[in-house]
């Protein structure tokens, strides 16, 4: 490794090294989303209007939040798997800038993630690897072979909680998205974003007897390949098991 990169990484993304952006040169914004098969069958997931989540106060969560590595047998419903993205990535309005609103932070409103899932135990869903459409609340499906949930933990270093959670998010970044704003210097705001995706996980988490564990050790070119990015333009930044509470915390 070359020594002291994250070094020169800060001092190289510092304001004073930064060319004129592509929107100040008045070149069109990204698409909010990356592009699907539309002819490709999707699952809808429950509006978040019909969401019934039990209520949990924020300090509440805040306090009873904990890191989880071991969870129970019991499988998530579609209705908790919809508030958990809806909570992380829901798109709650498009404004004219344009712009998506979200339910969590994001610099310039750029949202710059999408959400992989690699779902082990969600009723009613096919054990496999999804993605989220975020604009139109809904599931596709990318990697359904029997082997994804292995392969995908393979990536992610062996850690086996991976493959035993209920659901294991990765959230991938488009880097134009904001790059096209804010040039070189928004490779570093796309680690602040997932700081706040993945801590309203964590909160959600428990509102649902749940728990989490983000995970930041992964191979990077070999979850990029199963994801279908190309770890330039796109690439995993991010990921979060999660499942109902067992019976030990770690």
């Amino acid at each position: 490794m070359i020594k002291e990169i994250g070094k020169e990484f800060m001092e190289k993304t510092k304001y004073k090294y930064l060319d004129e952006s592509d929107q100040n040169k008045g070149l069109p914004q990204p698409p909010f989303e990356l592009d699907y098969d539309k002819e490709a069958e999707l699952i809808d997931l429950p509006s978040a209007e019909n969401l019934n989540i039990k209520n949990m106060d924020l300090r509440t969560a805040i306090e009873t939040r904990r890191t989880l590595r071991k969870y129970a047998d019991t499988p998530l419903t579609i209705e908790e798997l919809s508030y958990l993205l809806w909570c992380t990535q829901g798109v709650k309005q498009i404004v004219s800038r344009p712009a998506t609103l979200r339910n969590v932070p994001s610099a310039g409103a750029r949202h710059v993630f999408e959400t992989f899932l690699l779902i082990n135990r969600v009723e009613g869903i096919k054990p496999g690897l999804y993605r989220y459409i975020a604009l139109s609340h809904k599931l596709i499906a990318v990697n359904l072979e029997p082997e994804i949930a292995d392969k995908v933990t393979f990536a992610c270093r062996d850690q086996v909680f991976v493959k035993n959670s209920a659901v294991t998010f990765i959230w991938a970044a488009d880097i134009y998205r904001v790059t096209w704003r804010y040039g070189e210097r928004g490779y570093r705001y796309i680690h602040l974003d997932a700081g706040h995706v993945c801590q309203n996980l964590y909160l959600t988490a428990v509102s649902i007897d749940g728990g989490a564990c983000a995970i930041g050790a992964f191979d990077d070119d070999k979850i990029n390949e199963l994801l279908g990015l190309d770890g330039e333009n796109q690439f995993v930044v991010y990921a979060a098991t999660l499942g109902k509470k067992g019976t030990q915390l770690l």
